[in-house]
């Protein structure tokens, strides 16, 4: 598959979503009847609130005073001489924008948050969340115990098994962390499960969805609320780079870190970025998790978008190492921005991903979450390509904490003395 904007024909860029919630061919809303009243409900209640000034002012307030907003751009200086050095003395430099050191270790608390917030808005007292690498199930945890919300969370078994440190953290916080046995025990069949409840329970339920996918408006919703990552790293970089980024670098799952990184650039045409999803164990099919760069349009989970789909359009079974990235399909916007060629998408192996794990430890003092390493991967081979004189802001999306055990087991170092 050809994912170099320079060399195809794309259709032009334009506004989107769409007041139906397209984003050129992809969004929309496919659920059932059972939900179309709490769609609404949540349509007519975000509408509201992002043209009050007084939501706007409190959501604001909570990111500086809770989540510890703004996160840093950080320029990882031992990382890129690192990258210098095994490139014959040039490479463009690398710099980090720090949402590993948001309040509960990575981006998803500004969307659950913002989430919480419209709960309370509708009146609801209960929300529930999937989750896979358990970053969102504890970003939710986090907001429903700060806002005095009930708090459910769906998570796979196999998840359960590869995230012990944040099943422990959600519990904690008073959260009642359902597992989920079907399927691949993974993040698309908690989704399902997910979906299922709220279809039971919308009347005072609140689903607070994690990533830029499922029907209109949560992908517009979840990228608004992420969009703070981007808005930060923009002046960010104008302020200690004297200029913007020449590149931006994030990893792909549903999509939430690299909305929130993308889209405050996507009308800066001199910018370029690139997606960087789960290449697995190879290009196999069942093998990798990278539906742009592998897979066809189709719809799952209440929207169209690219989906990693066998002939008969059954949803494929799918592999990482990073169970934020373990999910067949991807948010409809990423499917529009590689349709239009604004984003490029590419993918990165298990292995290369934990190679780049242990480099940014020990160059940078910085244990990355899995997911976030795959961009890290992606950018260092960029950055070697590249005159010294280029910048490629890498989103550090969240930090490796909980995945010390699965690194340390697939590192071999768990058998080490």
């Amino acid at each position: 598959m050809n994912t170099d904007p320079s060399t195809t024909q794309h259709p032009p860029l334009t506004d989107a979503p769409t007041p139906a919630g397209h984003f050129g061919d992809f969004g929309g809303n496919y659920t059932p009847e059972t939900l179309h009243q709490a769609i609404t409900q949540l349509t007519d209640a975000y509408q509201q609130a992002r043209n009050d000034p007084a939501f706007e002012k409190q959501f604001a307030q909570l990111l500086r005073d809770y989540v510890g907003r703004a996160t840093p751009l950080q320029y990882a200086s031992r990382l890129t001489e690192h990258v210098r050095a095994s490139s014959g003395g040039t490479s463009g430099g690398l710099w980090l924008k720090r949402e590993d050191l948001a309040h509960t270790g990575a981006h998803k608390i500004n969307n659950s948050l913002g989430q919480a917030l419209l709960t309370q808005r509708m009146g609801k007292t209960r929300v529930i969340a999937e989750t896979g690498a358990g970053q969102h199930g504890v970003a939710t945890a986090t907001a429903a115990a700060f806002l005095g919300l009930t708090c459910d969370v769906f998570m796979g078994t196999e998840d359960i098994r590869r995230q012990q440190p944040n099943v422990k953290r959600m519990k904690l916080l008073g959260a009642n962390v359902i597992p989920v046995q079907s399927g691949s025990c993974t993040l698309k069949d908690a989704t399902n499960a997910a979906m299922r409840d709220w279809m039971a329970t919308s009347e005072t339920t609140h689903y607070i969805i994690g990533s830029v996918v499922g029907p209109h408006p949560y992908p517009m919703i979840v990228r608004d609320f992420q969009s703070v990552i981007g808005k930060e790293a923009r002046a960010q970089a104008l302020d200690q780079i004297g200029k913007l980024p020449d590149h931006l670098v994030a990893s792909v799952g549903g999509g939430s870190n690299a909305a929130g990184l993308f889209y405050a650039f996507i009308p800066d045409t001199t910018v370029k970025m690139v997606g960087v999803e789960a290449g697995g164990r190879s290009n196999q099919f069942g093998d990798h998790a990278a539906p742009l760069t592998y897979g066809s349009p189709g719809v799952l989970h209440g929207s169209r978008s690219y989906v990693l789909q066998d002939n008969d359009g059954q949803t494929a079974p799918v592999h990482s190492i990073s169970a934020g990235l373990d999910y067949p399909g991807v948010g409809p916007e990423h499917a529009y921005w590689h349709e239009t060629g604004r984003v490029t998408y590419t993918d990165c192996t298990d292995q290369d991903a934990l190679d780049a794990f242990v480099l940014l430890t020990r160059t940078e003092g910085i244990i990355p979450a899995l997911e976030s390493a795959h961009a890290v991967a992606h950018a260092i081979k960029m950055a070697k390509e590249l005159p010294q004189d280029q910048t490629i802001i890498i989103n550090l999306s969240g930090r490796g904490d909980k995945d010390l055990d699965e690194a340390i087991r697939l590192l071999g170092m768990d058998k080490m003395g």
